[in-house]
């Protein structure tokens, strides 16, 4: 018998039996460890680029639009959360809605309270205390601003304005997906 065949063989027994393992253990871990993972998309800026001034304080002041897809099944609603976690005195909340239908896949640039309410959406508190989407609008730098959506196992018992420190205490084991679309932005 060629050794070097044999040792071949069992070099790639040893490193197939090491991936199946990490894999079979990998799948453990993301089972165990939280919720799966959604695809939330943008034609107004790839994830990581710059966000339009339409979209800001600059501009607009209109939310983009976002797309949304891998909602699970047994999800019983959605929300979305827009922050900016390098504003100066620490998180920034630019827009809250909760418990918008489950099959929502798309969010209209652009969307009014009206038009959440009538999709059954209930707006949340920004951190300038108002009920819409305020866009990025950084003193000086350039921000980050996270788009996070969170596919629901329930809808949330929140009144409209609720804060988010509200929200996240109510979805707090019961997101069953989330994912984020993150954008940047810079004030000339």
């Amino acid at each position: 018998m060629d050794l070097s065949a044999l040792t071949r063989a069992m070099d790639f027994t040893a490193v197939s039996s090491a991936l199946a393992a990490a894999a079979v253990f990998a799948c453990g871990i993301a089972g165990a460890s939280g919720p799966a993972l959604l695809a939330v998309a943008s034609p107004s800026f790839a994830d990581g680029g710059l966000i339009p001034v339409r979209h800001t304080c600059d501009g607009r002041d209109v939310s983009p639009e976002l797309r949304i897809s891998g909602v699970p099944a047994g999800a019983a609603s959605l929300a979305i959360l827009c922050d900016d976690p390098d504003a100066p005195g620490g998180d920034w909340v630019h827009w809250l809605v909760f418990n918008l239908p489950p099959d929502t896949r798309n969010v209209a640039e652009g969307v009014g309270l009206g038009d959440l309410h009538a999709g059954g959406g209930v707006p949340g508190a920004n951190s300038w205390g108002k009920l819409t989407y305020g866009g990025p609008c950084p003193p000086s730098g350039s921000h980050r601003y996270f788009f996070k959506i969170y596919a629901l196992s329930v809808k949330l018992d929140l009144p409209s304005g609720a804060s988010k420190a509200r929200f996240l205490e109510a979805i707090h084991g019961r997101v069953l997906a989330e994912g984020h679309l993150m954008g940047r932005y810079a004030r000339l």
